[in-house]
């Protein structure tokens, strides 16, 4: 296997790296050159895996995320949209049980008569 091949490998088995080049800490060159350069064990990785590795990080901005969400304003936006929604059924009359009473004619027309002529 040549050496493009196992750095494939190498980053599909760690994760981490991807994220580090999402954030823009990366790019795929850079990480390519360590690991020409270093190969697989070194510390060069350490700096790239260490900083995306800890669960409990991810888990604190996820609550943080959750602890600063207005219920007020959601649920304001949830009657707005039910209101919507309420408004689109009545208009469709669908979901309200009424049916239209406007029928058309139940033979069709001759092609030759006009206004009830």
């Amino acid at each position: 296997m040549d050496k493009k091949e196992s750095f494939k490998n190498f980053a599909k088995s760690h994760p981490e790296l991807i994220s580090s080049i999402k954030s823009g800490d990366a790019s795929w060159q850079k990480l390519y050159e360590i690991y020409d350069i270093y190969g697989e064990d070194d510390r060069a990785w350490n700096t790239y895996f260490n900083k995306n590795t800890n669960s409990t990080n991810t888990f604190n901005n996820f609550t943080d995320i959750v602890k600063n969400i207005d219920m007020e304003s959601v649920q304001k936006h949830i009657n707005t949209a039910q209101k919507a929604l309420g408004l689109v059924q009545e208009l469709t009359g669908k979901g309200t049980g009424v049916t239209s009473t406007i029928k058309g004619p139940t033979t069709p027309r001759p092609i030759n008569k006009f206004f009830e002529d």
